[in-house]
C-alpha cells in the first residue's frame, strides 16, 4: 500500500470540531487515503455545535461509508489499512468497542482494527467520567487501543478554538506516524 489508508469514525459525542480538524489534516494529503464513517448522531451534533456543513466531514475523503453498512470494506479483516481513529468518541461507542458489540460499522471496524492489531486511536469526549467509562477505557486500552482524551494543551499558545482542535488532531496524527505541522512542539 503506497498510501496510508486511514479510517476516521465520527460518533455522536460533543466535539465535532475535532473531527473537522482531522479531516482538514488528512483529507487532501497525497500520502493518505481517508475513509470516513459518520454516525447519524454525529450529523445531528455537528449541526447543534457548529455552523459547519456536513460536507466538511467528507472533504477530501477517498470514501464515505454509511454507518449501517456492515458490508463496507473497513468491516473486514482482509481489508488492509494503517489505522483507525474514533473522534470524537461517545461513551456508547466506547462501550461497544470495549465489549466487542458490533452494532454498526464504527463498532465493527474498531473490533476488526483490534483483532488485526492495527492502530486504533479513541478520542473520548466526556466529563466527568464515571467508573464504567474509566473501566471501558481500560478494557479498550488493554485490547490495544490508544486512549487519547480530548484534553487541550496550551504550551503552543492557542489563539482560537481551531488552534485547540488542530493541536488534538496533531496528537492523533503523531500516533499514526503521519508528519504534520499543526502545532508548535514543546521546546521548538
Amino acid at each position: 500500500m503506497d498510501k496510508k489508508r486511514i479510517i476516521l469514525a465520527v460518533s455522536g459525542a460533543s466535539g465535532s470540531l475535532y473531527a473537522v480538524s482531522l479531516v482538514k489534516a488528512l483529507g487532501h494529503r497525497d500520502d493518505v487515503e481517508l475513509h470516513v464513517i459518520i454516525s447519524d448522531a454525529a450529523t445531528k451534533v455537528l449541526a447543534m455545535e457548529t455552523d459547519i456543513p456536513l460536507d466538511a466531514l467528507m472533504d477530501g475523503a477517498y470514501a464515505v461509508h454509511a454507518p449501517d453498512n456492515i458490508a463496507a470494506p473497513p468491516a473486514s479483516g482482509s481489508w488492509q489499512h494503517s489505522g483507525m481513529i474514533i473522534c470524537p468518541c461517545s461513551m456508547a461507542t466506547l462501550s461497544a468497542v470495549a465489549t466487542g458489540f458490533g452494532h454498526n460499522l464504527i463498532h465493527r471496524s474498531a473490533d476488526v482494527a483490534l483483532k488485526e492489531r492495527k492502530p486504533l486511536i479513541i478520542v473520548p469526549r466526556e466529563a466527568p467520567l464515571n467508573s464504567i467509562h474509566i473501566q471501558n477505557m481500560l478494557t479498550a486500552n488493554q485490547a490495544g487501543a490508544v486512549i487519547l482524551p480530548a484534553s487541550p494543551g496550551f504550551y503552543h499558545r492557542p489563539k482560537t478554538i481551531e488552534d485547540l482542535a488542530d493541536h488534538l488532531a496533531g496528537k492523533v496524527l503523531d500516533q499514526l506516524d503521519i508528519p504534520h505541522n499543526l502545532f508548535k512542539r514543546w521546546g521548538e
